[in-house]
Parts: structure tokens; sequence; C-alpha cells
């Protein structure tokens, strides 16, 4: 019995090409006709699916030119209908075959067996996945580590690093649009929202210059917290994404 008609795995299903049903019940009727006679009773895209062949024009030259032919690939259950619906010792054959295979289709081993098959494509996957998140988390975990504020332009080269193309002119007006500082002229231009201020993203560091004729000025610099350095580095990352 084994072999009678091949039966193919489309995905976590089993599957026979109508062709080969034809043949193996050895139908005199056209192809065609045979289709529009026994589908009638079964559901498109649930029961049975169309599907386009290549075979060679003719069979002794293999390698000469091709044909394409109308196919349908079938569901055990449906082939197994229409075996028993033939009415002949050979349909009765093929439809006992047809149970044989959906016997040891869903036997404990089986079932196993593709459950490990599907859970290792998943772990591919993810490791997959993880190998190309890692240097995005390796840098994360490196400058959450240390806590050291950097200048704006210090951030941009970072992001370059990471792919994002963009300086330190850029990142400013990038920040200013984006309401991360404060795009207002005067004596808060390019200090922190207080948006960004309440996330943690900057810290402000006051210098104290002491000019030639004894005055002293205070000087604001807006510097990159090590979380905002994480927030603008896996913000830039996903818009890229």
């Amino acid at each position: 019995m084994k072999g009678l008609i091949e039966v193919k795995t489309k995905g976590d299903t089993q599957v026979v090409s109508a062709r080969d049903l034809h043949e193996g019940l050895g139908v005199k009727t056209r192809f065609s006709q045979w289709v529009k006679q026994n589908f009638k009773h079964f559901r498109n895209g649930i029961d049975f699916e169309g599907v386009v062949v290549t075979t060679p024009f003719n069979p002794n030259y293999p390698n000469g030119k091709k044909q394409e032919l109308q196919d349908y690939a079938l569901s055990v259950e449906m082939a197994k209908h229409i075996a028993m619906m033939a009415g002949t010792e050979k349909g009765y054959e093929i439809r006992d075959y047809f149970i044989k295979v959906e016997r040891a289709w869903n036997s404990p081993e089986m079932v196993m067996k593709r459950a490990l098959e599907i859970a290792n494509v998943k772990v591919e996957q993810l490791e997959a996945k993880l190998d190309e998140v890692k240097p995005q988390v390796l840098f994360a975990n490196a400058v959450s580590v240390s806590d050291t504020p950097i200048l704006v332009g210090e951030l941009a080269k970072i992001l370059h690093q990471n792919g994002i193309n963009v300086g330190q002119n850029r990142l400013f007006k990038w920040l200013r649009k984006n309401g991360y500082l404060i795009s207002r002229k005067g004596t808060s231009y390019n200090m922190p929202t207080q948006k960004s201020m309440e996330l943690g993203l900057f810290k402000i560091k006051e210098s104290a210059i002491t000019h030639s004729d004894g005055h002293v000025t205070i000087t604001k610099t807006p510097k990159v917290t090590g979380k905002g350095q994480i927030y603008f580095v896996n913000k830039f990352l996903s818009d890229v994404a």
C-alpha cells in the first residue's frame, strides 16, 4: 500500500494532487470534466486549492519544452470521499490507503515530531532576532551602567555609529522640532523642555565664567543622561525599522 498515491505536506496539513488521484483511480473522463463533476460538493480554499504544475510536453524528453497544467491540492479527507465516490475496487483500495495515511499522520509520535519541528523553527527565528538586536542591547546596557551625561554632539556621534546619518546641528534641530529642547529664542533656547526633564532625558550643566573685568556669567549646557541616550538611540532605530 505504501506509495500508492503521493501525499505531500503543506504547512501542518497533508494534501493530494488531484491529477495524481485522477490517474490513480484510472478515470477515463477528461480531467477538467472529472473536476467539474466531483468538486461541486466541496469548498474551494478549505477542501481544495488550485495550483499550477509544470510538466514536459513529451515525457520521453524531460528536458524539452514545458507546459503548465491546472491542478488542485486536495485535503486527504476530500481525496478519501472522491475515492469512495468512484465506487470501484481501486477507489476503495485508495480510500483505505488514505485512512492509513491519516492514522499515521495523527499518531502521537507524528504529532510530537511536528510540534518539535515547529518549536525548533521558532527557536531559530528567535535566535536570529536576538543576533540582530544584540548590538543595540549591548549599547543600552553599557550606557545604563554609566550614567555620565554627554553633550548633544556626542549623542550625534553615537547615533551615527548605529547607522543614523545625523550630525550635531541636525540633531539639535530635530530635538527642538520634536519638543525635547526649547525652540523659542532667548535665554532658554536649546534648554530641555519640561517634558524632557520629567522623562529624565537631560541634565543641565551650569558653568561660571569670570571675565577680565571681574564680572561672572553663568552658562547653561544641556547634556544627555544615560537614560536619554538609550531613549534616543532606540527611538531613531525604531523609526528607521
